[in-house]
């Protein structure tokens, strides 16, 4: 990667930050390098919990497909469906016991 196109987008955003704003260019520095880590900040957590509860999903449709596999021969089987694997992925076992409790009632 090319450092200086970097560089020169930087120094482009600060000027026009600097402009907009009346500030000189070492304080339009500052204040995109303070909205940088605001946003930075404000974003790693609802990201950091979404690919959490993704990765719980595919963990809970790799149960629910163990389950379907080898819990049929007992009557144990769940559709796999999304809805499932997230309750699956998040709960666990006690997850997986609720589905087939609500199952077998029929809801």
């Amino acid at each position: 990667m090319d450092l200086t196109l970097v560089q020169d987008a930087a120094e482009n955003i600060i000027d026009e930050v600097g402009e907009l704003t009346g500030l000189d260019p070492k304080m339009a520095a500052v204040a995109v390098f303070v909205l940088a880590l605001l946003a930075v900040f404000l974003f790693t957590k609802p990201i950091r919990f979404i690919l959490k509860l993704l990765i719980n999903t595919a963990i809970g449709f790799a149960v629910l497909w163990v389950l379907n596999t080898y819990g049929a021969q007992f009557g144990l089987e769940l559709a796999m469906t999304w809805q499932n694997a997230v309750v699956t992925g998040v709960f666990g076992i006690p997850g997986v016991a609720v589905l087939l409790i609500l199952r077998w009632a029929g809801i």
